[in-house]
């Protein structure tokens, strides 16, 4: 337990160098994440029987990596970064991966710009092959959450999006200060459990698009509890008391936004809607 408490100290973000460029762990399960969730997307297609094709979900998957990358740094930028006006009047720095000629990375991404990026994305390769919309995102659904937890993991290894201070036993110190591993919480809660309850309901769904409904539902209760658990960021702080972060403020909204399309749509559907294959 000492050992994990300091495990951090004994630790390198950084994977491996190419020449003189870091490669950190955060970059490589970042790909890990994407690369997964594209293989269990044409898992659950071939298993379902969905119809659509393995080529399909290669060019869907551009669309939406792309999406995803532009909606998660702009999403930072605007919801959490202190120096909006600056990347609004020098767009070109919004992906500049140099600091004073020094190699740093691209720092700071937002789940929920993720999500807004993606869907814009998804909504341009529908309009284009003509995929059904829900059928579409009822796959992304079911693919989506075991690759997060790949992405959880490289927050944890970057020693970033730390938790709250605790006194538990198996709490990380961070710069002196023992807290809670709320990264490898979401991991399981974002991750396992979504896949968990999207999996086991997919075949009681009711009509196309139920799925990413209750993937909203589910994750953004899951993602605004553990925030309870998490460290708000430290350029917002909390926005209610000492309890209420931004994060769990836009996850439940995100799941109260997601119920009530799910309750309109089911009862405009209802359970005599075909079932997609």
């Amino acid at each position: 337990m000492e050992f994990w408490q300091h495990i951090y100290e004994h630790f390198d973000p950084v994977a491996f160098h190419v020449f003189s460029i870091p490669v950190h762990w955060y970059g490589l399960m970042y790909v890990l994440a994407l690369l997964s969730a594209l293989v269990i997307a044409k898992w659950i297609v071939e298993k379902d029987n969905i119809a659509i094709t393995k080529d399909q979900l290669d060019d869907y998957f551009i669309y939406a990596e792309i999406g995803v990358i532009l909606g998660a740094r702009l999403g930072y930028i605007l919801f959490y970064d202190t120096h909006t006006m600056y990347y609004v009047t020098h767009p070109w720095q919004i992906f500049n991966p140099f600091v004073d000629g020094q190699f740093v990375g691209i720092r700071g991404m937002s789940f929920h710009g993720a999500i807004f990026g993606f869907l814009v994305a998804s909504y341009l390769f529908f309009r284009r092959h003509g995929i059904p919309f829900g059928r579409l995102m009822d796959v992304v659904a079911v693919s989506v959450p075991l690759g997060y937890v790949f992405g959880r993991i490289g927050n944890f290894l970057n020693q970033e999006l730390v938790g709250r201070a605790t006194d538990m036993p198996w709490g990380i110190y961070v710069h002196d200060t023992l807290r809670h591993p709320s990264q490898l919480y979401e991991a399981f809660v974002e991750g396992i459990v979504v896949f968990a309850i999207i999996y086991l309901y997919r075949k009681r769904k009711a009509f196309e698009g139920e799925l990413i409904l209750l993937y909203g539902v589910a994750y953004g209760i899951g993602r605004g509890l553990v925030e309870f658990y998490r460290a708000p960021d430290a350029q917002i702080g909390y926005l209610i008391g000492s309890w209420m972060t931004l994060g769990m403020a836009l996850s439940f909204a995100m799941a109260a936004v997601s119920a009530l399309l799910w309750a309109v749509l089911k009862q405009k559907y209802g359970s005599s809607s075909l079932r997609s294959k």
